[in-house]
């Protein structure tokens, strides 16, 4: 097949134009990587136009995004594609075995490793689509389909103005399908298509005593201590059963059907590999749920962040004046998150000991997400991946949250196709990122193969 052919010699290239875009510290929380936001984004849109499509950068009103598109296949379906290039802050640094933002390959140079900070959220992933648009136009001057690309640079910090972006672009971003991937495959060499996402509820919690700091030795006993105050509250929000002890919390969720559950058991997910890889001797969380059910089906709630009082080298014996905790709920279908945002604060301000004054503020959620697998396209990547790695493509839910899926169901009136091509221990937002070379380049071939089965669907 000629485009397999191709994709076999441009290796090289395809990897080197990786690099540079993971060489960009692309960093969207940190203001002092503005110069590098706006470096991804025209390096992104340079390589569009190389591919051969028109491409443009669009100020958003925060980092700007990247717009692209070939649409010159009339009658055809039109996909829009979404990824983003902005990455999460490298630290701790000094766990990273070579510079985060200095991509390396370890082991094999063709099963190896890409490692670097963006290699699979989402820079190694998107940019698959980039090349698997360029196959084709390379072998054969067309697509089967009309192609349109969304690369944002906010989606690590909660994606605020992608929302009024879409809104505002409707006309523009008009497609029948979205296509994302930001996922990842349920393992090595088994495919898979996510048909399912946990959505989000994130809030910020604040428990204030005394006006100041007081010495510890000469007020403890009499005055409520924060931190202690905050550890009573965060352990009220749990029973002895792994459940969130939250009134209310599990009212709207719907329940996995028997026919899920065998599909999960069907999967046999290597509970001691999960278990192996993350350093622990026992799991934990909600009894009578599986690992797997538990990690992408079933809602939870965990603190996320914890600070107060002294936290630096040695001693001091410090009454601290204030606490924090950051706390996150991730949803199953039909949790709310406001709903739950106001169950949870409803629930810590009830806990909190007399002495101290709680206030808890919301910041960004994703409402969770569930595709009807019979959808066309859903089919299409099946067929795609299946055809890549030779082995059948499993319908698997993701235990994360990916907001702009229900905007684009929102606002576009868009399903969303979430074709993984990562893996689970690719150690995303962790030190150490990496991104297989060989889900790179297969994935650069089931994205070329995605759009043949689309075009073929209609």
């Amino acid at each position: 097949m000629a485009i397999d052919s191709w994709l076999e010699k441009e290796k090289p290239r395809h990897l080197s134009e990786l690099f540079e875009l993971l060489r960009i510290p692309s960093v969207s929380t940190d203001a002092a990587h503005a110069g590098d936001m706006q470096r991804a984004a025209e390096y992104v849109r340079g390589r569009f136009e190389s591919a051969g499509l028109q491409a443009r950068v669009c100020p958003t009103g925060g980092h700007d995004a990247v717009y692209a598109e070939w649409c010159k296949a009339p009658g055809a379906p039109t996909v829009l594609v979404y990824g983003h290039y902005d990455v999460q802050p490298p630290d701790p640094v000094e766990l990273w075995r070579n510079p985060p933002f200095e991509p390396t390959v370890e082991g094999d140079s063709e099963t190896g490793n890409i490692v670097a900070r963006g290699a699979t959220d989402d820079k190694g992933q998107f940019y698959c689509h980039v090349k698997g648009v360029e196959a084709h136009l390379a072998t054969s001057g067309s697509l089967p389909v009309n192609v349109k690309f969304l690369i944002e640079g906010e989606e690590e910090i909660g994606s605020p103005n992608l929302r009024p972006f879409l809104e505002a672009s409707k006309e523009l971003l008009a497609a029948d399908i979205v296509v994302v991937s930001d996922t990842s495959m349920f393992a090595p060499g088994r495919p898979s298509i996510t048909v399912g996402l946990r959505g989000l509820a994130y809030m910020e919690v604040t428990v204030t005593g005394p006006s100041h700091d007081l010495h510890s030795g000469l007020f403890g006993g009499a005055v409520m201590n924060p931190i202690n105050a905050l550890a009573q509250m965060i352990a009220s929000l749990h029973d002895d059963q792994g459940r969130v002890a939250v009134a209310g919390f599990y009212d709207t969720v719907r329940e996995l059907s028997e026919a899920e559950r065998a599909e999960y058991r069907a999967l046999a997910h290597d509970d001691e590999a999960f278990r192996r890889e993350l350093g622990i001797d026992e799991d934990s969380g909600e009894v009578g749920y599986s690992i797997h059910e538990r990690v992408s089906a079933r809602p939870t709630l965990d603190c996320n962040g914890i600070i107060g009082g002294y936290t630096g080298p040695g001693a001091k014996t410090v009454l601290p004046s204030v606490a924090r905790s950051k706390i996150s709920c991730r949803l199953v279908p039909d949790q709310d998150p406001d709903e739950v945002t106001a169950l949870v604060s409803k629930h810590l301000l009830a806990a909190a000991p007399a002495g101290v004054t709680v206030e808890v503020e919301a910041h960004h959620g994703a409402r969770p997400f569930l595709v009807d697998r019979s959808v066309p396209a859903i089919q299409a990547a099946r067929a795609a991946m299946t055809r890549v790695w030779g082995a059948e493509t499993v319908f698997t839910r993701g235990g994360g949250s990916i907001p702009v899926v229900g905007d684009f169901k929102d606002v576009l009136g868009l399903d969303t196709v979430l074709m993984g091509l990562g893996l689970k221990d690719d150690r995303l937002h962790s030190p150490n990122e990496k991104f297989g070379l060989e889900n790179f380049y297969e994935g650069i071939r089931a994205s070329a193969y995605l759009f043949e089965e689309l075009g073929r669907r209609g």
